[in-house]
């Protein structure tokens, strides 16, 4: 039975996935709306520090805090 719902989940999926993909036509992004009016695009270096480098260097931060302010103490394993 367990795989039953499997299935039924994973067709379920697959049928919303293919439903938002055709009810989204990227013609539909080719026309500009009114008021729109974008700014000037990000260069290949401004692009990789806002997707890449500023994710990376949040991520060692977070990390060393989180290894910094760790209050547990290592197991010592007594025979």
């Amino acid at each position: 039975m367990d795989k039953k719902n499997a299935l039924r989940a994973g067709a379920l999926a697959a049928g919303t996935t293919l439903m938002m993909l055709l009810m989204s036509s990227p013609a539909l992004a080719l026309s500009r709306d009114d008021g729109d009016d974008p700014g000037p695009g990000l260069s290949a270096w401004e692009t990789i520090g806002l997707y890449v480098l500023i994710p990376v260097g949040l991520f060692v931060v977070i990390a060393g805090l989180v290894m910094v302010l760790d209050k547990s103490r290592p197991s010592s394993s007594k025979s």
